[in-house]
């Protein structure tokens, strides 16, 4: 998590003391904002960190699909389902889509 209270410093300070900057990086696995004239211009995280934050944002996706399909199934399960062509007809009705060969 990026921590406003510490986590930005100039892209200067940055190429001044790169070694302690990236010590840092890697001891608290945050983020940090490097700014250009005072402006934000880039964040910097340590490889570890980002490959974390990468793996749960594939575990969030997976469960947000997981949680759909067993939404599906209830849908099923409790007969709130349509046929598909019924479905298609009311879409294109509700959206002005003429019918195919007209």
């Amino acid at each position: 998590m990026l921590n406003l209270g510490n986590g930005i410093d100039s892209l200067t300070n940055f190429k001044r003391q790169t070694a302690e900057y990236l010590r840092q990086l890697h001891a608290t696995g945050s983020p940090m904002v490097l700014t250009v004239n005072g402006k934000a211009k880039v964040v910097i995280q340590d490889a570890a960190a980002h490959q974390r934050l990468i793996e749960q944002a594939a575990r969030v996706d997976r469960e947000e699909v997981v949680a759909a399909i067993c939404g599906g199934l209830a849908d099923v399960e409790a007969g709130r389902i349509k046929p598909a062509h019924k479905a298609i007809k009311a879409l294109a009705k509700k959206y002005g889509i003429p019918k195919t060969g007209e």
